[in-house]
Formats: C-alpha cells, structure tokens, sequence
C-alpha cells in the first residue's frame, strides 16, 4: 500500500493534482486525500484549490458538481460508474408540471443529484445548509428533490412553509429501521444514537443528534458521551474513531454501506492521473444551467 501512496503523491506533484474525497470512500482514500468533507465541503473547497487538476473520490454527482464549479479545470472521477441511485430519483417533466401547477414555488434540489435535475432547479441545498437556505427563500411552496426523507426532515421545522414531497430515498440509509435501531438503544443503553437525516422519520424520532455527516463527527467531538450509534455510511467512522480514540462508536449489522463510494481505489486513482484523460465533461449549456443553483446556494450558506 505504501508503494501505491508514493506513486499517487508523485503524481499528485507532476499533474498539478488535488485529491479530494467523501467521508463515504475506504479509509486508505481518506488517510491520503488533500481534502475530506461531506458534500457541502467538497462543493466549496472545489471553487477554493489551485490546482489544474482535482481528483473527486466520490460518486459521479460530486464529480459533476466540482466540474459545474470550476468548468477551467480538470475533473477527474477514478471510478466513472461510481453512480448514488437517489441522485436520479426526480424527473424533468415533473418539475414542470410542479411550476405549472403552484404559484410562487421553488424548486429546491438537494446537491445529491444528477446535473440535469440540478439545471431544472432554483437553488441546490446539502443536508447541512438545507435548512438555512430554505427558510431564507421568499416562496411559500417547496418541491424538494430528490430525498423524501431529508424533505420531511426540513419541512417539520418549518411549518410555515408549504412543501410538495418527491418520492427518492438514499437506499443505505432508507433501509435502516426503527427495530434496528431500537434494538441497538438496548444493546448500548448509555450510547447517544446520531443520525443522518436521509433516515425514515421514524428513525429519526428515536436519534439523540440529527445531522450532516460533518454534524456528526463535530458532534461526537464535543460530547461529553464516551458511547455512540452511528446511523449512516460507515465510511465516516475512519474519522470518528482517528478523532476520538477514546470513546466508542457502534453501527447496524450489517453496517450502511454505499456500494458506489466504495468503487474508488488506489489502483484507479492512479490509473486516472496516469492516463491523462480529458476528465468529466458536460454540454456548456447544461453546465451553466446547473451552476445557478449551485451558486445561489454558495451565496445563500455565507
């Protein structure tokens, strides 16, 4: 493994590369990376780095977003079928039929999505910000795409507000049941239970903490809890444990894991910076369709 690392930061220096990565992918990808975040993160650090080329360790959204960012440079995924099945989950003519349907209504689209969707939205959101960036909008009416849960999450705590529900979902934590975790409460009586809030509504119900997955890790951090129930992708737990190496951290069985994050490798990051491909590439109208939202959220978190 040291080999491949040393080869990776030789071609990090030679191809004027940053690595940055998701808190989903394998631990080895984090310990490397130049930068690691969730999806909020990522999107801003993209529009921040210098480089001439960024290597995005994540599925093809994040790839896509750090492109409609920064379209000057070079985006590289190591893995072009690392795909999140939610980030198809809404559909154009839909959106259409919304806008056509209710006056004054925003179309909200949550950053995991496909930049075709993005470009049909007026303003993109992360499960960090979502909050922030909605109760600031002047419409009434939301259509939030694509997650369902992370709608419902938003829309209890702002009942002002009228939200229209798409039906996507996050399998890894969609899948995750209020059984399980109330089986774990039992199991680990004294652990805090945090979750993300993908998570079915009655999951969330039962969590002491609800948040973003950096939400997560700032959480843990600052809790006096020496216990904890961790309810998303278990690739955040490299973090959680290299930051609180005295306290524990425990997870469903088996644990939530996002198969396509887990595509990226040392041997395809290199094989993508030997190779010198010409990257992620879009129609430009599509990308500047898609940037406006994702700068009107830029704009909307300061």
């Amino acid at each position: 493994m040291n080999e491949k690392i040393n080869k990776i930061e030789a071609l990090k220096k030679e191809k004027n590369a940053v690595i940055m990565a998701h808190y989903y992918v394998a631990d080895e990808i984090q310990q490397l990376a130049d930068y690691v975040g969730d999806s909020y993160y990522l999107s801003e650090t993209a529009t921040k780095v210098t480089a001439d080329t960024i290597v995005l360790c994540g599925v093809s959204f994040m790839g896509e977003s750090a492109k409609i960012l920064n379209p000057e440079k070079r985006v590289l995924l190591p893995d072009m079928t690392a795909d999140c099945p939610m980030a198809h989950m809404a559909d154009a003519d839909k959106i259409q039929t919304i806008r056509q349907k209710y006056d004054d209504v925003a179309v909200v689209c949550y950053v995991n999505s496909t930049a075709e969707l993005k470009a049909c939205s007026d303003v993109c959101v992360t499960s960090s910000n979502a909050l922030k960036i909605v109760s600031s909008l002047p419409n009434r009416n939301i259509y939030f795409i694509p997650d369902t849960n992370l709608a419902h999450f938003i829309a209890e705590q702002l009942p002002e507000k009228d939200f229209i529900f798409n039906d996507g979902f996050c399998h890894v934590h969609h899948n995750v049941t209020k059984e399980e975790v109330s089986a774990l409460k039992k199991r680990y009586p004294a652990a805090i239970v945090m979750a993300h809030p993908e998570s079915r509504p009655e999951v969330l119900a039962l969590a002491d903490y609800v948040g973003s997955t950096s939400g997560i890790i700032n959480h843990a951090a600052k809790s006096g809890s020496s216990q904890f129930i961790v309810l998303t992708e278990a690739g955040v737990l490299y973090e959680l444990r290299k930051n609180n190496p005295d306290k524990e951290f425990f997870t469903t069985e088996p644990p939530q894991i996002c198969s396509g994050m887990k595509k990226i490798t040392l041997d395809n990051i290199i094989s993508v910076l030997e190779n010198d491909n010409e990257g992620i590439s879009m129609d430009k109208a599509l990308e500047e369709a898609a940037r406006k939202p994702m700068e009107r959220m830029l704009e909307l978190s300061i």
